[in-house]
């Protein structure tokens, strides 16, 4: 179709190159291999060193956190988040059904089970009213105050939004739902490094927040993670993350059964480096968004902006197709012309470890599941160089 080979043409000019097209592709245009290679020299590459410290800093002072504890992953770093929020096994957590598979097993590590609810279609994120909806037809407070399925009496204990490709979630109204019904609020801002909602980094507003830096993401380490908290459930999360082992000399004193999710100190020196970029990484990519954005204006695919008042990272740009006929024959045309792009995760309530778990109506979920399309994403070297 015309519409499609236009945007394979766009996407080839604008990255400059006839070769495979990858969707998301780190960039190292600093101090990576120095870092490194001080850390090798040193012979810390493991999980202690001062590169580990330097990162966990940096970014507590980049997101406004008054604490980050660095982990081996983002999915260990949002494991540890619910068991720091007090989720335990056979409690409720409600999330968001479209969503990467990730967000749910943290939620099944705990032993608990996931509550997916609906999405905003402008946030392409978990939707306030329908967790007001739900909570109030499925939920009530005990004389405790302690929030309880109504059918078997299961406590909902938390709610945790994903901020979907860098997209805000409507925060405002989530804290709003989450303080009048007792649910610690935990944010999924695995893909949000550098997003902004009213001025205030993403993965702040909750009890507790998780970032990613897989090799995919704004901002790599190769493989890591990051909790974001307060000074106090901070310092609990990193005894958990270090095996529960308590100071000493010499001893090996663990007192309790924890998680040896510690990011190693070589990981921690390619995030330093990556962390001095980081607003180039970001306005890069917004630039990228707005070429995107324009191109699209005149086509049938509408591309996905960032939701008001808020400023995304565009981790992943995305459009939205016509209907899943449309979205099928795009992804066919553009990865048979060598661009990478993907569809949206299928929902997780389709997903054989979790049909059983209850759902609300998913109705803008399923309409978005059928025809949102990631496009290549990677920060252009050009635009690192301006």
């Amino acid at each position: 179709m015309q519409i499609f080979d236009g945007l394979v043409r766009f996407i080839r000019d604008t990255y400059g190159t006839k070769d495979l097209i990858p969707l998301h592709a780190p960039a190292f245009r600093g101090h990576e291999k120095a870092y490194v290679l001080e850390c090798i020299d040193s012979t810390y590459v493991s999980s202690v060193g001062p590169f580990v410290d330097r990162f966990e800093r940096d970014i507590a002072a980049y997101t406004g956190a008054p604490c980050a504890v660095a982990t081996v992953n983002g999915t260990a770093a949002l494991h540890v988040a619910l068991v720091v929020a007090g989720v335990e096994q056979g409690d409720l957590v409600i999330t968001q059904a479209l969503t990467f598979v990730a967000t749910c097993n943290a939620i099944a590590y705990c032993g608990a089970e996931p509550v997916f609810l609906d999405v905003d279609r402008h946030t392409l994120g978990l939707s306030p009213t329908a967790v007001e909806q739900w909570l109030e037809s499925a939920a009530q407070l005990d004389a405790d105050g302690v929030c309880r399925h109504k059918d078997d009496g299961r406590t909902v204990r938390a709610c945790l939004p994903m901020h979907t490709f860098g997209h805000p979630v409507d925060l405002a109204g989530l804290v709003d739902v989450c303080k009048r019904w007792n649910l610690a609020l935990v944010e999924d801002a695995a893909e949000s490094l550098g997003s902004l909602y009213q001025g205030r980094h993403t993965g702040t507003f909750g009890r507790l927040g998780a970032l990613s830096f897989n090799g995919n993401k704004v901002l790599t380490t190769g493989g890591g993670g990051m909790l974001l908290a307060d000074e106090k459930l901070g310092a609990r999360a990193k005894h958990l993350t270090t095996t529960a082992k308590r100071p000493h000399a010499y001893e090996f004193i663990h007192d309790e059964v924890a998680y040896n999710y510690r990011l190693p100190n070589i990981n921690a020196a390619l995030g330093c480096a990556q962390l001095e970029q980081i607003e180039t990484f970001v306005q890069a990519k917004r630039q990228l968004a707005a070429r995107y954005a324009d191109h699209l204006s005149t086509t049938e695919l509408q591309f996905v902006q960032e939701p008001p008042g808020c400023r995304s990272n565009y981790w992943l740009n995305a459009v939205i197709c016509a209907d899943r006929a449309q979205r099928d024959a795009l992804l066919q045309a553009t990865n048979d012309a060598g661009v990478s792009t993907r569809p949206i995760w299928q929902l997780m309530s389709r997903l054989p470890a979790f049909r059983h778990c209850v759902h609300g109506e998913l109705l803008h979920s399923e309409w978005l599941e059928s025809r949102v399309v990631n496009l290549p994403s990677s920060v252009i070297s050009a635009s690192l160089e301006d």
